[in-house]
């Protein structure tokens, strides 16, 4: 019994053996186009990690700045919600009100739906002095007093009251139906 250093195969490992080239330089050959397309392939794969890290990365810092941004439109938003609030309120009203030369209303009338007025009106009482200077009188006041122009203010009248509520013109409306 004899024995062969190589081994002989059989079935169907004989047949895939002969499809196989059996060469050690064709199979070197062989090789190099796949290690190339490997490489390339993982090369290609970094570079693109890289591309999209770097992307992420200033999407990062535009989200930061976007969103600092935000803040001081936020913090800047509230500073004038604040002042909106702090002019709107009865008190700084009713000093602006005052310096204007505003006073208080009187009593109201109101006209009813059938025309007639309602209530008895009475004028707003006159303020005393006006703390508000027309633009002549500033001038004036700064040219010295020699050159003092009398201010366009006058103190408002009581206006016109009818006697009578029913005395007053006031169109009766009437409706299409005919009342």
């Amino acid at each position: 019994m004899s024995r062969k250093t190589t081994p002989e195969l059989k079935g169907r490992a004989a047949r895939l053996a002969r499809l196989l080239p059996t060469g050690s330089a064709r199979g070197q050959a062989a090789r190099a186009p796949f290690v190339l397309l490997v490489v390339v392939l993982l090369g290609g794969g970094l570079i693109g990690l890289l591309v999209l890290n770097s992307a992420l990365s200033e999407g990062s810092f535009q989200l930061d700045d976007l969103k600092q941004h935000t803040k001081e439109l936020t913090d800047e938003e509230q500073a004038l919600q604040r002042d909106i609030d702090a002019y709107s309120a009865p008190q700084a009203l009713q000093r602006r009100a005052r310096e204007l030369g505003m006073v208080p209303g009187g009593d109201p009338a109101f006209l009813g739906p059938d025309g007639k007025v309602k209530g008895s009106p009475s004028p707003a009482p006159a303020a005393a002095t006006p703390l508000v200077l027309a633009p002549e009188a500033l001038t004036a006041t700064s040219a010295g007093p020699s050159a003092a122009t009398p201010s366009p203010y006058t103190e408002p009248s009581a206006p016109a009251v009818p006697a009578s509520p029913t005395a007053a013109a006031t169109p009766t409306p009437t409706t299409t139906d005919g009342r």
